[in-house]
């Protein structure tokens, strides 16, 4: 059985945002080894360039580059509604773009990294969703990934904002579910845990040796296993619609709810 015949279906036009972190990247490859067309928005013109070659070279892809700031609303609209014919038609939209900033406690930390996480995690993925979604509706035929987190779920101390953001995204995600009822669009949410990527050398800004410390001494998994719980959701017949799936490497769980004693 060939790789493309492993799976019952394959969406003709992917938008990925965030496309040249790390996630994006595992996604991107996979959906162009499918033989799908993709849009690819990222801000770093070079990285997109790049991505963009590669993936040309070595699966043929077909491919049209949107650079701009998932911050910039304007920039965002115009990208989405000049879409070239061939890419216009997006079936697959995964809302990947996404950071946190820093480690602090509430009452420490910068409300500009509070206002960032929310302008990209939030804002951002509503702005895109809403620009693709009609689009999908009219055609009855299309699908929503969004990019959580088990922060949505499981909060932990620094986590505050972030944390507050991919539980936003959970309960959008589900939301979308309940306002797309006989529309026959999909929306699933996938939720990582600790997977080892550039996340933390953006969380610590650069910090190298923080960002480290995060992935010591354990067996952590990867972009591209996250990219297999993408895979296959996007790829089941359109009568299935998976909503959560939540992913951990083995050696992560839950810790014991804080209590604190006193003398």
């Amino acid at each position: 059985m060939s790789y493309e015949e492993r799976y019952s279906y394959i969406p003709s036009t992917v938008l990925i945002t965030g496309a040249t972190g790390d996630f994006g990247r595992a996604f991107a490859e996979r959906f162009a080894r499918l033989g799908s067309a993709l849009v690819l928005v990222g801000r770093d013109k070079s990285k997109l360039d790049a991505l963009k070659s590669g993936l040309e070279e070595s699966h043929q892809a077909k491919i049209h580059p949107c650079v701009f700031d998932m911050m910039d609303k304007k920039a965002m609209g115009t990208a989405i509604r000049t879409l070239p014919e061939d890419f216009k038609d997006v079936e697959l939209l995964i809302n990947n773009a996404g950071l946190a900033l820093g480690l602090e406690p509430a009452f420490n930390c910068d409300i500009e990294d509070w206002e960032t996480m929310i302008a990209v995690n939030n804002t951002a993925l509503v702005q895109m969703t809403r620009l693709i979604l009609p689009v999908m509706v009219k055609r009855k035929q299309g699908h929503i990934i969004n990019i959580g987190s088990t922060a949505g779920t499981y909060p932990y101390p620094g986590g505050n904002v972030y944390c507050a953001s991919k539980a936003f995204v959970k309960q959008f995600s589900l939301s979308l579910r309940a306002d797309l009822k006989g529309t026959k669009v999909r929306v699933t949410n996938i939720e990582p845990g600790m997977i080892e990527t550039q996340f933390s050398r953006v969380r610590f800004k650069g910090n190298e040796e923080k960002a480290r410390q995060v992935y010591d001494n354990t067996e952590n998994i990867h972009a591209e296993d996250v990219a297999e719980a993408v895979i296959w959701s996007a790829t089941l017949p359109p009568k299935f619609n998976v909503n959560r799936i939540e992913l951990m490497p083995t050696t992560q769980s839950f810790g014991p709810l804080p209590v604190e004693r006193f003398d």
